[in-house]
């Protein structure tokens, strides 16, 4: 998780009487504590101060549910998705089309055409949402948090949101969603917690909501919450983000793919010193722009490899990846454990003059084997398997 925040006003102590200047809800003259925990009571916590008890539903009520299928393919092979091309649909979230999958992790594409109709709340995951295309801010009841292209919006589960984008720029989005918790990888942080000197980012690269802007309305509000496949819609009898303060290290972030520290070295340097994001069963890395390896024979470009228990996906995001051809912007490859992947033919030669790189591309790397979908599959590159011969 980052590191503490406060925003807003709140008692001295914990779970004591937080009295309001001036009679509140029903007179009771008291804010409402919620505590939003981890883990039970053994991890980190937040604790949130309501105009109004977060309780008060008026109605419950099924809501569909979301069914991903599965396609195991006929034969092991690589695969390559060319997902820039999926039609616009939907909001930022009945707009999400799965593309890959295992227990561990769902990603998704999303090219939603219209506003986010009804909040949203995650109750079994945690989600990063990769912001391709787009510019806006997240509303939830932590505050505003504004975020940019290339930012991933990393929002914990149980957190009740809503997606607000300018109108300039149509939303692209990478969604990922893990029942594991996201995580700052443990190798970079010390035992005090704090963010080692030498890892790839600092606590200042990781921002919190800037503003609150508590919502004190009283009437039915609609809010989905998805736990696994089910869907079910709550109407509450008044606004959830009616927050007046709050602190503590349960709050959704951003952090901006081009904060990315990339380490570089001598000779090449493999993939999980790009490792930006933990969470059991897989792991999210950066490729991000960086000057390539310095040694006068290095070849700059990755090994071939041989992954012996782990699926390797790559969504490209930006500029020209220099061990890959024909791969285009939202992109994504899967190279399956079980076969060797590398470097295309005549991008070992291509690489020798270059010192940098300008590539951005998101990688995820899971332990257990992924599958695609039949959405997934209309995008599919049945030539891609033969695209290392000469």
């Amino acid at each position: 998780m980052p590191h503490y925040l406060r925003l807003g006003f709140m008692p001295k102590k914990r779970h004591i009487e937080f009295k309001t200047p001036t009679p509140g809800y029903k007179s009771e003259g008291i804010y409402y504590e919620e505590v939003v925990t981890l883990a039970g009571f053994g991890r980190t916590y937040s604790c949130v101060y309501h105009l109004k008890p977060p309780t008060r539903v008026r109605k419950v009520e099924p809501a569909g549910s979301v069914a991903i299928e599965r396609i195991s393919t006929p034969a092991l092979r690589h695969v390559h998705l060319k997902s820039g091309s999926l039609p616009r649909a939907g909001d930022p979230i009945t707009g999400r089309v799965p593309f890959l999958l295992n227990d561990d992790v769902v990603m998704s594409r999303c090219r939603p055409t219209e506003p986010q109709k009804e909040l949203y709340r995650n109750a079994t995951a945690d989600e990063v949402v990769f912001i391709h295309k787009g510019k806006g801010i997240l509303h939830t009841l932590f505050g505003l948090l504004p975020f940019k292209p290339y930012d991933y919006v990393v929002i914990p589960r149980c957190t009740t949101y809503k997606l607000e984008f300018e109108k300039e720029t149509p939303p692209d989005l990478l969604v990922i969603e893990s029942p594991g918790m996201i995580e700052i990888p443990r190798h970079y942080r010390n035992v005090d917690g704090q963010i080692r000197m030498g890892a790839p980012y600092y606590e200042r690269d990781f921002h919190g909501p800037k503003e609150l802007a508590p919502v004190d309305q009283e009437g039915d509000v609609a809010c989905i919450i998805k736990d696994g496949n089910r869907l079910s819609r709550y109407i509450l009898a008044h606004h959830p983000f009616d927050v007046v303060g709050w602190d503590g290290y349960v709050y959704p972030y951003t952090f901006n793919a081009d904060d990315f520290e990339p380490i570089t070295g001598k000779i090449h340097q493999p993939p999980p010193i790009h490792q930006t994001f933990d969470a059991p069963g897989f792991v999210v890395c950066t490729f991000a722009p960086r000057m390539l390896d310095y040694h006068p024979e290095s070849i700059k470009v990755p090994y071939v490899h041989s992954n012996m228990e782990a699926d390797e996906v790559l969504y490209y995001v930006r500029g020209q990846f220099g061990s890959r051809r024909g791969v285009e912007e939202a992109s994504f490859t899967l190279h399956p454990r079980g076969i060797p992947h590398g470097p295309h033919p005549g991008t070992i030669t291509a690489s020798r003059p270059m010192t940098q790189t300008d590539e951005l591309a998101v990688m995820v790397d899971t332990v257990r084997p992924l599958f695609a979908t039949p959405q997934a599959l209309k995008f599919d590159d049945p030539s891609y398997p033969y695209s290392w011969l000469d």
